[in-house]
């Protein structure tokens, strides 16, 4: 029996623990599901919610395809690089969808629990772009099972209501050049100890990069949070 229940923990035959939280980190029945949401003690995934929010799901939205990926190049590496700081980030992603429990969701995954955890610590002290972060430790492991397979194909007629993630991808070059930063300044740099050590990214990893975005006052994005 014990190994029967392991085996079907957070799938869909489990009738007490939710799967969708545990394959996405997210639910769109809330706090008000009827199966239980135990948020992991320790993982190597972060969960930023509501973070990112896509102007080209308002209605009177004028901006070109070139100027909304411009601007979103700008968001994702500003979260790439101030999230690597925290140690050795190898994977980032930020969903598309419009549907309350998934919107403008920020994933990113370590190398270790540890630099996770600094992560999440350091990130409910702050905030982005004029709100409050909120980040917690999250389930998700393996983000193929957590996408929409059909969205990726073009094929998902349920667009960003869809309960399943649906990425916005930034720029190719973009993403290759924060990697190799990341790997760069590891390589020049290496951890003092196992689990931590991030990356401070300097201007000679930016230059090539999008222009960050400011705020209305031409001010950084991050702040830290008052007492």
């Amino acid at each position: 029996m014990a190994s029967h229940l392991a085996n079907i923990f957070g799938t869909e035959q489990d009738r007490v623990n939710c799967s969708f939280y545990y394959k996405i980190g997210a639910c769109r029945h809330g706090d008000r599901c009827s199966r239980k949401h135990i948020r992991p003690p320790f993982s190597q995934t972060i969960l930023l919610p509501n973070v990112y929010h896509n102007p080209a799901h308002d209605p009177v939205c004028k901006l070109t395809e070139k100027e909304l990926q411009e601007g979103f190049d700008a968001v994702y590496e500003d979260l790439y690089c101030e999230l690597a700081k925290f140690g050795h980030l190898l994977e980032l992603h930020v969903c598309d969808n419009v549907g309350d429990h998934l919107i403008g969701n920020v994933y990113a995954r370590y190398e270790w629990e540890t630099e996770a955890q600094a992560a999440v610590d350091n990130c409910n002290e702050r905030w982005y772009a004029g709100r409050p972060l909120y980040a917690e430790l999250s389930p998700v492991t393996d983000f193929r099972e957590a996408c929409c397979r059909q969205n990726e194909n073009g094929e998902c007629n349920r667009g960003g209501f869809c309960n399943f993630m649906h990425l916005r991808n930034a720029s190719p070059e973009l993403v290759r050049q924060l990697r190799h930063g990341q790997r760069l300044e590891r390589k020049l740099h290496p951890p003092q100890q196992q689990g931590g050590g991030g990356w401070e990214p300097s201007k000679r990893h930016r230059s090539a990069s999008p222009p960050a975005r400011r705020g209305r006052d031409g001010e950084d994005r991050w702040s830290r949070k008052k007492d």
